[in-house]
């Protein structure tokens, strides 16, 4: 009897320990960050940059001040607004002096997961990203040293980086700060997540056949997948191709592959509902809009993404698919 009960004893704490070694090492990785439902818990954090609450709370700030812009006026947050998940309601970025970007504000949500960065995917991690919107002459106008020397003239920026770094403000502790908060911008815990997850009323009748045709006849998954609802991967849809040529190259202005003209990084479709207008433009206003636009099977040009092709959906199937995309509006941090 007694080595029955030894043996479930140690069962017990084997099956323990196997449950919680993943959340264990989830919370050294990212501190004391909740991953909302729905989202991979193994989010990618570099070992030379783990998340810590004074990162996160140091990187808030930056993020929010406006000392970071030539002229004082701009923030990061000014164009990645919390009130739009993190981007704006513009066609075109908005910068200093007036100044206007050649594409939407990008949303920050779950960028932690990313694998590359802008539209172009021209930063491979966010510690690269997060220093070029404050020296780009369209965005926030400073160099990088003067921003940094804003922040050592600070005294309470000195004393935020001592606790944080432990050690005074450098423009790579700037850039680990500002990749710190942009890792804690997450989205989950949606409807569909829910529903996933075994609550069968979570989802409506017509956002569960929202939900089948995703996966099946407008093969949305073929490009929004897993569970930040991306690929991570550059296409090729049309959208800007205007007569015999792109008002925009894209992805093939940093690889030079000539495959790449015209393909843009896949977007999350998490908060979708919630972050009009859409594509790297803004040139589609609504949901509706944008599912007219694949439904046509995307604008054709040289390079058009093979997965397209026109999808021959009823008007009941596009309300279908609108309500399915409104069931992934999440709880944004």
């Amino acid at each position: 009897m007694k080595r029955t009960q030894t043996q479930w004893l140690f069962l017990t704490l084997a099956i323990a320990v196997f449950l919680l070694v993943p959340f264990l090492s989830l919370r050294g990785q990212t501190g004391s960050l909740v991953i909302p439902l729905g989202l991979d818990l193994n989010m990618p954090v570099p070992k030379d940059n783990p998340l810590t609450p004074a990162k996160i709370a140091l990187g808030k700030r930056l993020f929010n001040d406006n000392r970071l812009s030539a002229d004082e006026t701009m923030s990061c947050a000014s164009c990645h607004d919390p009130q739009h998940n993190f981007s704006d309601q513009r066609m075109a970025a908005l910068g200093i002096y007036g100044r206007r970007g050649p594409r939407r504000v990008p949303r920050l949500i779950n960028r932690a997961y990313g694998s590359s960065f802008f539209w172009d995917g021209r930063a491979a991690s966010l510690e690269a990203q997060v220093l070029q919107p404050i020296a780009n002459p369209n965005e926030m106008g400073m160099t990088v040293d003067e921003a940094l020397q804003r922040i050592k003239a600070d005294r309470s920026y000195r004393r935020d980086f001592k606790r944080a770094f432990k050690g005074q403000p450098t423009s790579q502790n700037i850039a680990q700060a500002l990749a710190s908060y942009v890792r804690s911008i997450l989205s989950g815990n949606s409807p569909y997540d829910r529903y996933m997850n075994g609550d069968q009323t979570a989802l409506t009748a017509s956002q569960q056949r929202g939900l089948e045709l995703f996966r099946g006849k407008a093969n949305c998954i073929a490009c929004h997948s897993g569970p930040n609802f991306t690929d991570e991967k550059f296409h090729n849809t049309g959208i800007g191709w205007r007569v015999n040529s792109f008002d925009d190259d894209g992805r093939f202005a940093v690889t030079h592959n000539e495959a790449d003209r015209g393909a843009f990084k896949t977007p999350t479709l998490r908060d979708v509902a919630n972050s009009p207008p859409y594509t790297h433009q803004g040139r589609l206003a609504s949901l509706k809009d944008l599912i007219d636009f694949y439904d046509a099977g995307g604008n054709p040009n040289p390079h058009l993404d093979p997965q397209l092709h026109p999808l021959h959906l009823s008007a009941q199937e596009k309300q279908d698919l609108i309500d399915f995309l409104g069931a992934l509006n999440g709880a944004p941090n």
